[in-house]
C-alpha cells in the first residue's frame, strides 16, 4: 500500500470524526434539539468546502508571504486542475493536500458547535463557521504547517492541538460567553447573582458515547495520516491510545473520590480530552510521555468544566472549552515537557535533556495563535452579538432549535419525547413576551361540563391541556396559588393550527400529532376563577393552541390509602 493512499485513508477518517462530533453534541443535548445540532454539523463541512475552496486553501498553503504571516492566494485549483492532480517526484498530489487539510479545517469550525448548542440561531452559526474556514483557521495554520514563521523556528504541532482544538476552544469558550446561558441553566437573585445552577442533563448518553468511539477511531488518521514510514505510524497510534485511555481512568477514579461514584459523561469528555492533549506531540513522546500526557488530561478536564459552569457561569453544554480549550493548550506546552529524542520526531524536550528551547518555542506558538484567535473570533463574535443575530429569541429557545429554525416537530418522529426536556426550573424573570394578536378567549379557551349538585364541600376538577415549554412554569404558578398537587400525564394533540404550514422534503405536513401536557388539578378550598385565570396568564402567547382549559364538577374524592373522602381526602397533611 503506498504511502499516499494511506495518507488518504487517514483522510476519510478524519472527515468520518463529523459523525462523531455530531453525536456527542446531540447526546449531551436535550432532543428538542437534536435535528437543528444534525444540520450544524453537516452545513459546517459543506460550507467549510465551499470557502475553504475559494480561499482557505491558498491562503494556507499557498505561497509564504508577507513574512510568513499568510499564503498567497491563487485559482491553481480551478485554472490549472491538471497539474494539480498530476503525482509529484516527490510528496503527493496538491489534489491530496487539498482534500487532507480541508478535512482538519472543518475540525476546527465544527468544535465551536458544541459550547453554543441549544440556544444559537441557525443563520449566525452557518456565517462564523464559514468565517472560520474561509479566514480564521487558514492564516494561523498557515503559521505552523504552510511554511510559516512558527515553523520555521521549529515550533511543533503535529496533528493540531493548537493549531485546530487550542482555536476552536477559544472560539468556543468567546462564543459561549457572549451568547449567555441556556434559560433556566442558572438561577439569579434580584441583583443578578447566580444563586444556584441547574443541571441539564444530556438526552442519550448512548449517543454521547457512540460519538466518542467513532471520533477516538478517527483519531488514528488524525494524528497517524501524515505518517510516512511503519515505524512513526506505530508510534503515533501507540501514543495516540495510550493518552486518552489513561486520561479517562484518570477521570473515572477522580470523579469517583470527588462524587461518589464515576460520572459517565465527565469520562466520556476525558476520553476525547486525552486525544486532544497528545495530538501535538504524538509522535514525540514515548508511552511514559503519553501516559503523563493523559494523567493531566483526565484531571484537566473535569477542572475546567466545573470552574467554567460553577464559578464563573459560562454554560457550554458539551464540555468543548474543558476538551479542546485547554487540553489543546496543555497539548502543545506537553510537547516543550515530555517530547524524547528516540521518538520518531527526535525532538528534546526538557524532562528527558534539560533543553529549555523547545519549550520556549511551544509557549511562543500558544500565546502567538491564540491572540490570533481570541481577538478574531472576539471581534466577529461581538458584531454578530451588536447587530443581534447570535442567539435565538427565548420563545425558540423554549420551544426548541428543531421546530423554531427547521420546522421539525421532533428529530425522534416515532418516539414520544420526555416532559422532562421543557424542565427550566421556572422562568423566573424570563418571561416570554406575548407576540401574537389571538385573543386570549380563542388562544386558551374555557369550556365546563354540565354540573352535578354538590352536597357539602364543592369539588371542582380543571383540567389543562397545553404546549410542553409551559409546564414548569404553570407548576411554579400553582405552587404560589396554594396547590401542591397535580396530575401530569404527556398526550398527543391531532391538528394542524390555521396559518401554519410546515414541510418536510417539500411536501406541506397537513395535519400531524404533536406532543402536548395534560394537567388535572382537583380544588375545594382554591376558588376555581383564580385556577383558570392563572392558568390563562401563564400560557398565554397570543397565538393559536396556546391550551384549553376543561372544567368539571366532581362527585366525590376518596384518598384510597386512608379512606378518607370529600375535602379531608384532598388535604396533604394527615
Amino acid at each position: 500500500m503506498s504511502v499516499e493512499f494511506w495518507y488518504l485513508i487517514g483522510t476519510a477518517l478524519v472527515f468520518w470524526m463529523q459523525a462523531g462530533f455530531a453525536m456527542v453534541e446531540t447526546g449531551f443535548t436535550r432532543a428538542k434539539n437534536a435535528g437543528n445540532i444534525i444540520m450544524k454539523n453537516l452545513m459546517d463541512f459543506c460550507i467549510g468546502t465551499v470557502v475553504f475552496t475559494l480561499l482557505g486553501y491558498t491562503l494556507m498553503m499557498g505561497e509564504d508571504t508577507f513574512f510568513g504571516l499568510i499564503g498567497k492566494p491563487n485559482l491553481d485549483l480551478f485554472t490549472h486542475f491538471k497539474e494539480f492532480i498530476a503525482s509529484p517526484e516527490e510528496g503527493f498530489t496538491d489534489a491530496s493536500y487539498f482534500v487532507f487539510n480541508l478535512v482538519f479545517c472543518a475540525t476546527a469550525a465544527t468544535i465551536v458547535s458544541g459550547s453554543m448548542a441549544e440556544r444559537t440561531k441557525f443563520s449566525a452559526y452557518c456565517v462564523y463557521s464559514g468565517v472560520i474556514s474561509l479566514v480564521i483557521y487558514p492564516i494561523e495554520a498557515h503559521w505552523i504547517w504552510g511554511g510559516g514563521w512558527l515553523s520555521r523556528l521549529g515550533f511543533h504541532d503535529y496533528a493540531g492541538s493548537c493549531a485546530i482544538h487550542m482555536v476552536g476552544g477559544i472560539a468556543a469558550l468567546i462564543g459561549a460567553a457572549m451568547l449567555g446561558p441556556r434559560i433556566g441553566k442558572y438561577v439569579r437573585d434580584s441583583s443578578g447573582k447566580v444563586t444556584k445552577v441547574n443541571a441539564i442533563p444530556g438526552h442519550s448518553i448512548p449517543l454521547g458515547a457512540l460519538g466518542v468511539f467513532i471520533l477516538w477511531l478517527g483519531w488514528y488518521g488524525f494524528n497517524g495520516a501524515a505518517a510516512t514510514t511503519p515505524s512513526e505510524l506505530s508510534a503515533i497510534f501507540l501514543t495516540t491510545t495510550v493518552a486518552p485511555s489513561v486520561a479517562t481512568c484518570t477521570t473515572l477514579i477522580y470523579t469517583w473520590v470527588k462524587n461518589g461514584k464515576p460520572d459517565v459523561s465527565m469520562c466520556l469528555n476525558a476520553s476525547l480530552a486525552g486525544l486532544v492533549a497528545v495530538t501535538a506531540g504524538c509522535d514525540a513522546y514515548d508511552a511514559l510521555g503519553a501516559a503523563a500526557v493523559g494523567l493531566v488530561s483526565g484531571i484537566l478536564v473535569v477542572v475546567v468544566v466545573e470552574v467554567l459552569d460553577l464559578k464563573l457561569h459560562i454554560d457550554d453544554p458539551v464540555g468543548a472549552v474543558g476538551v479542546h480549550c485547554a487540553n489543546g493548550i496543555w497539548g502543545t506546552l506537553a510537547v516543550g515537557l515530555f517530547a524524547n529524542p528516540d521518538a520518531p520526531a527526535g525532538l528534546s524536550g526538557l524532562l528527558y535533556t534539560g533543553d529549555a528551547s523547545l519549550m520556549g518555542l511551544q509557549l511562543l506558538g500558544f500565546v502567538s495563535v491564540a491572540a490570533w484567535a481570541a481577538v478574531t473570533m472576539g471581534a466577529f463574535f461581538g458584531i454578530l452579538k451588536k447587530i443581534d443575530f447570535l442567539r435565538a429569541d427565548p420563545a425558540d429557545e423554549l420551544a426548541g432549535l428543531d421546530i423554531s429554525e427547521h420546522g421539525l416537530p421532533s428529530a425522534y418522529a416515532d418516539f414520544m419525547s420526555a416532559v422532562d426536556k421543557y424542565a427550566e426550573f421556572g422562568t423566573g424573570d424570563q418571561i416570554v413576551a406575548v407576540t401574537g394578536t389571538t385573543p386570549v378567549a380563542e388562544a386558551v379557551p374555557v369550556k365546563r361540563e354540565p354540573s352535578f349538585s354538590p352536597d357539602g364541600h364543592k369539588f371542582t376538577k380543571v383540567e389543562i391541556v397545553f404546549k410542553e415549554e409551559k409546564l414548569y412554569a404553570l407548576k411554579d404558578a400553582m405552587n404560589k396559588l396554594g396547590i401542591t398537587g397535580m396530575t401530569v400525564s404527556h398526550v398527543m394533540g391531532y391538528g394542524m393550527q390555521k396559518g401554519h404550514k410546515e414541510f418536510y422534503r417539500g411536501v406541506a405536513v397537513e395535519t400531524d400529532l404533536l406532543p402536548k401536557v395534560q394537567v388535572d388539578i382537583v380544588v375545594s378550598a382554591i376558588p376555581v376563577r383564580d385556577v383558570i385565570e392563572t392558568a390563562k396568564k401563564v400560557l398565554y402567547t397570543g397565538h393559536i393552541g396556546d391550551g384549553k382549559i376543561f372544567v368539571y364538577d366532581v362527585e366525590n374524592v376518596v384518598k384510597v390509602r386512608t379512606g378518607e373522602e370529600g375535602y379531608d381526602a384532598l388535604q396533604d397533611v394527615e
